[in-house]
């Protein structure tokens, strides 16, 4: 085979799989239409614990560290700042607004070591195990962050939730 033929079957190659790659988060997307987006952060959150910044991984299903959330912003990892007050946690990712997660809705704080796209230090992940929606709607998910200031932030956390020792996956 000459050279322009195979860079034409390398480069149509290339076109299928990002095709099937857009393909497959839409239709991700269409599977989680019933999914309630995040809650928007109240005017008034109570005392502030702290705020602590790092990388959000990933929101997943409840128990499902491979089955990524692509509601509102969840779905991409970026940038993050967590900041935890008195009634709740806000979660800034950058480029996104800002999320609420009230500690009525908050189901589990723990560490965990792995999840879709990252594996790192036993424990290196801040697992927040929480709840979107309400009743019909709700959705439990999980919610992954690698923070600079973990043991901090955990026991800002510990202050309106108790924090578990246990480890996941």
């Amino acid at each position: 085979m000459d050279r322009p033929l195979l860079m034409g079957l390398v480069l149509l190659l290339l076109i299928v799989l990002l095709a099937l790659m857009f393909w497959g988060w839409r239709k991700r997307q269409r599977s989680q239409s019933g999914v309630v987006g995040p809650e928007a952060v109240p005017a008034d959150i109570g005392d502030v614990h702290g705020s602590f910044d790092g990388l959000y991984v990933a929101t997943t299903v409840a128990g499902e560290p491979l089955n990524r959330i692509t509601v509102r912003g969840l779905g991409f990892r970026s940038r993050a700042s967590v900041t935890v007050a008195a009634d709740g946690i806000v979660v800034a990712l950058r480029g996104e607004p800002e999320a609420w997660i009230s500690t009525t809705n908050l189901r589990e704080v723990t560490r965990a070591t792995w999840t879709i796209d990252r594996v790192v230090e036993d424990g290196g992940l801040v697992l927040i195990a929480w709840t979107l929606g309400d009743g019909e709607t709700a959705t439990a998910v999980d919610s992954y962050f690698r923070l600079d200031r973990s043991p901090e932030l955990l026991d800002a956390i510990n202050l309106i939730f108790p924090v578990s020792t246990g480890r996941k996956a």
